[in-house]
Parts: structure tokens; sequence; C-alpha cells
């Protein structure tokens, strides 16, 4: 087990004690992660809705009525 004065590596509960084989995984992640690339941001939207996202609570929403297609 660690010395609880280490510092844990990022995704760790905090408080919990590690196994080594707990710690080299959770570090071996966070290598993972770090080396996927970054999405590239969206585009734009032209000619899209203006306001809030009509679609944000499943229905379609035109002026705070569900609509269908």
């Amino acid at each position: 087990m660690t010395a609880s004065n280490d510092p844990l590596p990022e995704g760790a509960a905090p408080g919990k004690v590690l196994t080594p084989a707990a710690r080299r995984a959770l570090e071996e992640a966070a290598q993972r992660r770090a080396a996927q690339p970054k999405p590239e941001p969206m585009p734009e939207e032209v000619d899209g809705p203006k306001g809030p996202e009509p679609t944000r609570y499943g229905d379609w929403e035109r002026g705070g009525r569900a609509v269908d297609f």
C-alpha cells in the first residue's frame, strides 16, 4: 500500500488507500487521456434556430410548445 502523504493520481477517490497496481492503472489511464488529440471546435451553425436549443427537453419545441415534424 502507498503512504498517505503521496499525491493521488488523477481519478483517484479522495482518502482511499491505493495498492501499487491501482496507482499504476490510474497513472497509465491519465497518460492515455493526455495523449489523445483534443477535439476540434464545432463550426458555427448557419441559419439555425435562434435562442436556446429547441430539442433540449427531448421534444422539438417552438414557442414553448412541443411539436411534431
